[in-house]
């Protein structure tokens, strides 16, 4: 049986950032990537739909690591692959990186310090078993093989195309079609302006609004910065200068909502014109950062409805018809193509069955300790980066940290880490305090956070890098042990 001291599982952006900290941090420690589908880069190799793109700038969702050259600080799916890909070359990871190898279970036992896995080819679909000291969760937060589409009413009489943008159709031709994409969140707001050039007409049908912000898709001050400066360094200061930036606009937004929310609105007015009807097609129920903010780069989506190719319809979905959807209000809309762009589903522990000295971990159960760890669990990382910031941000923090808890578990000669709750830490708040749908969904799988540090989740970046890059390993809360 194969023994590894680390496997970290996945090949996304969090997989090859942690690979790298290992390669660099811990050179004594054996490391694999196990990688479930048959290429690297997760997210931005999966997904394929029209103008898929990253809705962070690639100064903060890059790694901490390896520069951004490009000057398009929004860029889209292939560049950020070709990024990704030119890391894992760059620094030798790639033959670390075991493709089609999917974990479905994984057995820690105290007696022995060991985790047992269960690792599925998915090529053949045997099933192989390897041991490892430290089990490493990249995965990201969302089911690969399926996305959300709620439950409609007649959509078997529909005589055209439905489709999940989770699942699109590489051969797809919508040239002169009609199209309706249901869903007004990141993926509406990127495939709408996309398909426009093509398409007959194209309508974003949403249950309600979302809050927009359209803004340049180059940083012409990050790219006057690095102008003048080496690239390593202009990548520091623009990095570090959007990070304040983003931190003093959340901070604005949650102090000053309504001012925010009527700025955010005033700013929509600006790209349709007053006459355009804002407060029924973008004036959203909730406030600011309740959900995430959509960035539209460059206005596309606002110059395709100023150009007559897009429309926005605000109302609720009655059934689908032969020819479309038939709405509550009576309207029918009619299409060739409908796109779901409905949400995700979220996958905690990337769908593994994981079992404690023979327990199944019900991580609802659990409190998370700082933010890549749960109460009582063992030698089990798990990275989940921000909601508030670019995910990059957290990943990286906590692949440092990982690394330092390795070191210091040899050095203090013991064989595993485990962060156990006092009686002082209260486990009765939420998780994120996002209400989007797709976490709604499964707030109560979730697990908590705590009353004091550190058993929060700030999901703020300036906090935690004192809490996580800075702050001593050694606290009363998180203890080593020896097998047996």
């Amino acid at each position: 049986m194969q023994h590894i001291d680390v496997v970290v599982v996945g090949a996304g952006i969090s997989g090859i950032g942690a690979a790298y900290n290992l390669k660099t941090r811990c050179p004594n420690k054996s490391y694999t990537i196990l990688e479930g589908r048959s290429e690297l880069g997760g997210t931005w190799d999966l997904f394929k739909y029209p103008g898929v793109r990253s809705d962070s700038d690639m100064h903060t969702m890059g790694f901490k690591f390896k520069p951004w050259r490009s000057p398009k600080t929004i860029a889209d799916a292939p560049s950020i692959l070709s990024y990704l890909n030119e890391t894992v070359d760059e620094f030798d990871i790639r033959k670390k990186i075991q493709f089609d190898r999917k974990v479905i279970s994984a057995k820690w036992s105290s007696l022995e310090a060991l985790w047992n896995l269960q690792v599925e080819d998915q090529s053949d679909k045997t099933v192989e078993e390897m041991t490892c000291n430290i089990l490493y969760l990249c995965g990201g937060y969302y089911n690969y093989d399926e996305g959300y589409t709620p439950e409609f009413k007649n959509v078997e009489a529909f005589e055209g195309q439905v489709i999940h943008p989770q699942k699109w159709p590489e051969d797809l031709d919508y040239t002169d079609k009609e199209v309706i994409v249901i869903g007004s969140g990141a993926t509406a707001v990127t495939i709408v302006p996309s398909m426009a050039e093509k398409v007959k007409h194209i309508t974003m049908l949403q249950r309600s609004p979302t809050y927009y912000f359209a803004a340049p898709d180059e940083d012409k001050i990050g790219n006057f910065i690095k102008k003048f400066t080496s690239d390593r360094l202009g990548y520091f200061l623009v990095r570090w200068k959007n990070i304040l930036m983003q931190r003093v606009m959340l901070n604005r937004l949650r102090k000053h909502p309504e001012k925010t929310k009527e700025m955010l609105i005033n700013h929509v007015k600006e790209h349709l014109g007053e006459d355009y009807d804002v407060d029924k097609h973008f004036t959203p129920r909730y406030m600011p950062w309740d959900q995430r903010l959509c960035f539209v780069p460059n206005g596309d989506m606002f110059q395709a409805m100023n150009n007559g190719k897009a429309t926005v319809v605000t109302d609720t979905i009655n059934e689908f018809t032969s020819k479309g959807i038939k709405l509550d209000s009576g309207e029918e809309l009619e299409a060739d193509i409908i796109i779901t762009a409905t949400g995700l589903n979220m996958r905690l522990l990337n769908g593994i069955d994981i079992k404690i000295d023979n327990e199944t971990l019900d991580i609802s159960q659990k409190t998370q300790y700082k933010t890549m760890m749960f109460s009582d669990v063992p030698n089990l990382i798990a990275t989940f980066g921000y909601t508030t910031a670019s995910w990059t941000l957290g990943a990286d923090l906590i692949s440092e940290y990982a690394c330092k808890l390795i070191n210091l578990l040899d050095k203090k000669d013991c064989d595993y880490f485990c962060p156990e709750t006092g009686d002082d830490v209260l486990a009765e708040t939420d998780y994120l305090d996002l209400n989007s749908g797709y976490i709604e969904r499964v707030k109560h799988q979730l697990p908590k956070q705590g009353s004091r540090d550190p058993w929060i989740n700030s999901q703020n970046y300036l906090r935690d890098i004192t809490q996580i890059r800075f702050k001593s390993i050694e606290d009363n809360d998180l203890k080593f042990k020896k097998a047996g």
